[in-house]
């Protein structure tokens, strides 16, 4: 649970509500409740009778009001680590299949913090050093992401920004505008 406390500032008088311009704690506030959906995902497919062959969506159209969550680039390293990089925090896996549950693991910590699912994912953005690792990563990411199918796109680098690490995963979720806004 979050609480929130405001306390006096200046400009205090142009804010409103009970807590505005108090030192009274606002009341607890589940940030796991995910309100009711303000917004639809709909796979964009110029040629649906094509969609069977790709792996991805190739586009997402979102319809109706919610609010964008954009991830930072998640590795096989723990999702919360120092900077600048300490090198027993960045002891990778070998396999890119182990290299990808870490990330997507870290990737559903954020997710649950904030109610969403991988329904919610619009678009990923896939950073590979060995592109022919490709298929065992999209095999492992696809016990995550299930039948659903987001905008994707796959990049090969040279490397990461951490030695052994081999892949990389970006997201942006689309979430239910939050109720009270």
């Amino acid at each position: 649970m979050v609480i929130v406390a405001v306390g006096r500032h200046r400009g205090c008088a142009s804010l409103s509500g009970r807590y505005a311009c108090s030192n009274e704690r606002r009341p607890a506030m589940n940030v796991n409740t995910k309100p009711e959906s303000t917004f639809k995902l709909e796979a964009v497919h110029p040629d649906p009778s094509q969609a069977h062959k790709m792996p991805y969506a190739p586009a997402i159209k979102i319809v109706g009001a919610c609010d964008l969550m954009f991830l930072s680039g998640a590795t096989s390293s723990p999702l919360y680590h120092n900077h600048p990089h300490q090198d027993h925090e960045h002891i990778h896996p070998h396999s890119i299949e182990e290299q990808t549950k870490n990330a997507m693991n870290a990737i559903q910590s954020i997710l649950d913090s904030v109610g969403a699912s991988w329904k919610d994912v619009i678009k990923v953005t896939k950073y590979l050093t060995d592109f022919r690792e490709a298929d065992a990563m999209h095999k492992t990411m696809h016990a995550y992401f299930g039948d659903w199918l987001p905008a994707s796109t796959t990049v090969c680098i040279n490397q990461l920004s951490s030695p052994g690490a081999r892949i990389e995963l970006d997201m942006i979720v689309a979430l239910p505008k939050s109720a009270g806004k």
